[in-house]
């Protein structure tokens, strides 16, 4: 009686297991389709989805330009996108629409599961579409102006290698308005990223640098061996609050970064500025500095990066500002799994937020913008609950923001320097603020739109996070803040 009891309840137990397993099946797994060719059903998908990165000079590791290309990663295909691993894309739909949003639908997931667990068959060549074409591997289209390193800059195979600095002259006659622009590296295995910043006529920053010949300035050389301060402004509380301060504690026009403007970067799943009725600003004599982040990988190298510029045809509506709400003052504990770093910035004039992107190393947890409204409300911006370092991705909001002056963003990010975190380079490391990809960042970059006639020199004011106040009575300071402190919640888990 006892032997067929059991035998009846494990048989009801097998049959509870099929059924929640057909049920996961069901809800989890797209359902198959037959008669799938990568012809006539994935490759429309791969060209609208995939190749942009999947193809020759291009940040993936392999091409998706072909049957016999694409036919040996089938099953890796089928695995990254049940995952949601590929295409890349981070942010919680719950908050805002991206233009930019990279995303399959079900039915395109479908479709390539299906076709992978058939044998991936090619099918018949009439039904291929015809090849998309990139002009000269650029993806703005081509370009009006290309600047490049004059010299390539050698990549030893070992070592570290400190920020190099290229100034190149624009040879600019007149104010030109730049709609889009895209970086592209000459050596994509030893570029960690490429910033393209413009420096005005009459600028002192990097005076020192001879055009076309990497420079380190010496600051940045007596900081990165010190390890202190990495961004070269004062500690909070020392000296006293300055007016017009950028990032690194120093006024417009002192020879200081803050001098230029952000043009454009690279950097591994950042997609080249491209604008719609906005533009950015070169001004008559400016001149391009590009910041080199160079990585050895155990071979050496040499790159010879350049940048692509498309200008606008007529004059445009609006101006478009790179702006950005860091914190450098902080410190991560050694085995930390949830380290809460905040920055705050408040908005001088009325302005149009049109993206944004988050940006950490290895350490880098999660990262959340909020934007509180002068009379109090909050919402939440943008929410990347699962930061990944290998994809430094931009998030462009499908219908920009108009927010109103005295409104602040505010920044909250988390780090995990625990053992749990697969990417840690070193959990028993204190971490501080620095360049090298085993410090830490916490930086909120965004972008917004303003009348071409704004000052876009005090949009922003650094702030202390939690600082209350209107923006005529707050107190001024704009240096960025410490705002970083340990959370005894989380789980450590990515």
């Amino acid at each position: 009686m006892n032997r067929m009891l059991v035998k009846a309840l494990l048989a009801v137990a097998v049959l509870l297991c099929c059924l929640l397993m057909g049920m996961a099946a069901t809800s989890d797994t797209p359902a198959a389709t037959t008669n799938v060719t990568y012809n006539k059903d994935v490759l429309p998908i791969l060209q609208n989805n995939c190749q942009v990165c999947h193809r020759a000079g291009e940040v993936a590791p392999m091409a998706f330009g072909s049957y016999q290309e694409t036919r040996p990663w089938a099953m890796a295909i089928k695995s990254a996108v049940l995952s949601k691993k590929m295409p890349p894309w981070f942010a919680d739909p719950r908050y805002n629409h991206f233009s930019n949003e990279r995303k399959l639908t079900p039915q395109q997931v479908k479709t390539l599961v299906s076709w992978a667990d058939n044998g991936a068959p090619e099918g018949d060549a009439k039904d291929r579409p015809a090849p998309v074409t990139f002009v000269d591997g650029w993806n703005i289209g081509k370009p009006d102006m290309v600047i490049e390193m004059p010299t390539a800059f050698p990549v030893p195979a070992e070592g570290t290698i400190e920020y190099q600095y290229v100034v190149i002259p624009g040879n600019f006659k007149q104010d030109t308005w730049v709609t889009a622009a895209e970086v592209r590296p000459g050596n994509r295995a030893v570029v960690h990223h490429v910033i393209a910043f413009v420096r005005p006529p009459g600028s002192k920053w990097l005076k020192e640098a001879q055009p076309g010949i990497p420079y380190v300035p010496k600051k940045e050389r007596s900081e990165a061996r010190q390890n202190q301060n990495p961004e070269g402004g004062q500690r909070q509380g020392e000296g006293q609050q300055q007016q017009s301060q950028g990032p690194r504690g120093q006024r417009r026009g002192d020879g200081g970064i803050t001098d230029a403007e952000n043009l454009t970067g690279y950097a591994p799943g950042l997609q080249p500025l491209e604008l719609r009725d906005s533009a950015k600003l070169v001004r008559a004599g400016s001149d391009i500095v590009l910041q080199l982040h160079y990585t050895v990988n155990g071979t050496a190298g040499a790159d010879k990066t350049r940048i692509g510029l498309v200008f606008a045809k007529t004059p445009p509506k609006y101006r478009n500002v790179t702006l950005l709400a860091p914190t450098r003052d902080f410190a991560i504990p050694p085995q930390a799994d949830n380290y809460e770093v905040k920055s705050q910035v408040q908005l001088q004039d009325t302005v149009t937020l049109v993206d944004m992107m988050p940006h950490m190393h290895f350490r880098g947890k999660d990262f959340v913008y909020k934007i509180t409204y002068p009379n109090g409300e909050t919402q939440t911006l943008l929410s990347v609950p699962k930061y990944d370092f290998n994809w430094q991705l931009g998030y462009t909001l499908d219908k920009p923001m108009v927010i109103p002056k005295g409104s602040r963003i505010e920044c909250t990010a988390h780090f995990d320097n625990s053992p749990n975190n697969p990417y840690n380079p070193d959990p028993t490391k204190e971490v501080k603020w620095g360049d090298q990809t085993w410090e830490e960042m916490m930086i909120g970059w965004f972008s917004v739109a303003v009348d071409p006639k704004v000052d876009t020199a005090g949009l922003i004011k650094f702030e202390k996070p939690g600082t209350k106040g209107d923006a005529n009575s707050a107190e001024q300071n704009t240096q960025p803040q410490s705002g970083a402190k340990a959370s005894s919640t989380g789980s450590g888990s990515r």
